[in-house]
């Protein structure tokens, strides 16, 4: 693994980082990545569901118990090559300066209380609060703590987007009907679709 450079950030995850993509834990090169504990509890409530932040929720979870192994989250999971650690921050009461702001013990609160502790326990490097939810950006700001949008799924050209997303019609309603009730799913080779149908998901409607 290379070495880091002395000006590595640390960045905090929000829950809807996450819900947007699991795989944002990868897309910050170098730098340390820090999951609020809170944060995990959040998606442990959506991990029912067919929606796409349902998907989202249950592959994070799939990818973390990955990386972890036997590791402790304390000393930082390797992310990869090139790439900073992972670490999954437990402290659970709200530090002076939050709970000043802000007195109600709630998700959004507790993300800002561990961002301004991560912050304290690393006054040598930047620490930046990630989230999609304008409003807790405004509140970081407020208390003085770095906030940005996460962005790294934007799409610059819009010419190198693969199609990745085929609807197919006239599905056998057996078969949907099979694929609800089952909880491993059914075999892509009995909804008899093409060979060279490339879709990483499939989705049916109806005339």
């Amino acid at each position: 693994m290379a070495k880091k450079s002395s000006n590595s950030k640390i960045f905090v995850l929000d829950t809807n980082v996450l819900l947007h993509d699991f795989r944002a834990i990868y897309k910050f090169e170098e730098n340390d990545i820090v999951i609020p504990i809170t944060v995990l509890e959040e998606l442990d409530k959506f991990k029912k569901g067919q929606d796409e932040i349902n998907f989202h929720a249950r592959e994070f979870t799939r990818e973390l118990d990955k990386l972890a192994g036997d590791s402790l989250f304390t000393d930082g999971i390797p992310l990869g090559e090139n790439l900073g650690k992972l670490f999954v921050e437990t402290h659970g009461t709200l530090t002076e300066k939050v709970r000043m702001a802000f007195s109600e013990q709630i998700p959004d609160h507790r993300i800002l209380s561990i961002a301004d502790y991560t912050i304290e326990k690393n006054k040598n490097k930047v620490v930046i609060l990630v989230t999609k939810d304008i409003n807790l950006r405004m509140k970081a700001k407020s208390l003085g703590i770095p906030s940005q949008d996460y962005e790294n799924d934007k799409i610059r050209d819009i010419h190198t987007i693969e199609r990745g997303i085929i609807v197919y019609e006239d599905i056998n309603p057996e078969l949907i009907a099979k694929l609800y009730k089952s909880k491993e799913g059914l075999s892509y080779e009995m909804f008899e679709i093409p060979k060279k149908a490339t879709a990483s998901r499939i989705f049916y409607t109806k005339k």
